[in-house]
């Protein structure tokens, strides 16, 4: 797959030393929300899948990996 411009641009621009730290560092987020679930990933074929409960349907959610 071929990498587009700022791609390119970035890796550049980042030394190989810290493109190795960054695959493992953590990144903080705060995100204001209504409710919040902790689940694990289920094997779905070829990708991964979550169930969520019905009643949020519809709605906005944001899925942040943990580990």
């Amino acid at each position: 797959m071929k990498k587009n411009v700022d791609e390119q641009r970035l890796e550049a621009a980042i030394e190989p030393d810290e493109k190795m730290n960054t695959v493992h560092d953590k990144v903080k987020f705060e995100v204001f929300g209504e409710e919040m679930l902790e689940k694990s990933v289920k094997s779905s074929g070829n990708s991964g899948r979550i169930y969520l409960p019905p009643d949020w349907v519809g709605h906005r959610v944001k899925i942040i990996r943990i580990d």
